[in-house]
């Protein structure tokens, strides 16, 4: 991690939270020390914990690149039952039942969380929790579906000019990603958060994580890897411009990345809107199979 974000890591020690039965499990702030252990819980296939698995990696777990703080529940013998992320995006991997109520009632308490995330089961079950003598409803419910490939499709024609994309194109990517997230969510991220989210994009790019396709000024093919695990690569982003749909570049793309990705890791995964029936059947041409249906909740609240 850098010293710059270091330096803005909390000086205080993390202290409990407090519970309805303290004596009997508890909730504290993980730091950086915890790393090795947190990593370990989360050595799941649950997108959850895939993607906190990488933020761990990519930013530590005291970063304000994470957009939130990472919380550890153990029980009186202080045995690790569910790490949760609470900030931007609220994601949960617990083992029990009771750690998943605590962190509802922890997220209840912060007042910028944006969405809440997680398989159906367990956003279903967190949010009895976290509604419970709160009164609040959903701004939006989005239903996804878990898309999955473990094995590289037959190689179509190749794509010479697909590569990483540069600081240069962080305008057009910025653009591009905006219109995604605000048709997913209704929420324009350089309305709300245009430094931010400038800084993320920027910074994402820096990490090789942006795959472009680019004909002069247009851009023709995108795709970002979000969080990436020896098991597990998961993509977001993926866009074909609209006047190319159709011409079978999206499917060239991800045919060649997809390739390229398999070599290092066992499975690459991505979430699709359940009613984008054109995206869904984008992605069963190129090669993944459908797994698991998720939940995100998205939060009436100010955006952090």
């Amino acid at each position: 991690m850098s010293q710059s974000i270091r330096q803005k890591k909390m000086l205080a020690a993390p202290q409990p939270l407090a519970e309805p039965d303290p004596g009997s499990a508890v909730i504290r702030q993980l730091t950086d020390e915890h790393e090795a252990e947190a990593l370990a819980f989360l050595a799941s296939r649950s997108i959850d914990a895939i993607y906190m698995t990488g933020l761990i990696q990519d930013n530590g777990i005291e970063s304000p690149f994470n957009r939130g703080t990472f919380y550890g529940y153990r029980d009186r013998e202080h045995r690790l039952l569910g790490i949760a992320l609470i900030g931007h995006a609220t994601l949960i991997e617990t083992r029990s039942e009771d750690a998943l109520a605590a962190f509802a009632r922890l997220a209840q308490r912060k007042t910028h969380a944006h969405l809440i995330m997680g398989d159906q089961d367990k956003i279903g079950r967190f949010w009895k929790h976290y509604a419970a003598g709160h009164h609040c409803e959903p701004r939006l419910i989005c239903r996804e579906l878990l898309f999955e490939q473990r094995w590289p499709v037959p190689a179509l024609e190749p794509v010479e000019n697909l590569r990483r994309a540069t600081l240069d194109e962080l305008q057009p990517v910025m653009a591009v990603q905006a219109r995604l997230a605000e048709a997913e969510s209704g929420v324009n991220p350089l309305e709300v958060d245009p430094e931010g989210f400038r800084l993320r994009t920027a910074r994402r790019i820096e990490q090789g994580r942006v795959w472009v396709w680019m004909q002069g000024e247009r851009m023709i093919f995108k795709v970002d890897v979000m969080s990436r695990t020896p098991e597990v690569i998961y993509l977001e982003g993926v866009h074909v411009h609209a006047e190319e749909r159709g011409k079978g570049y999206g499917l060239r793309c991800m045919s060649q990345l997809g390739r390229q990705l398999l070599s290092r890791a066992t499975s690459l995964c991505l979430l699709v809107n359940e009613r984008n029936k054109d995206a869904q059947s984008f992605f069963f041409k190129a090669g993944y199979k459908l797994r698991d249906c998720y939940d995100t909740i998205f939060l009436q609240s100010q955006i952090n």
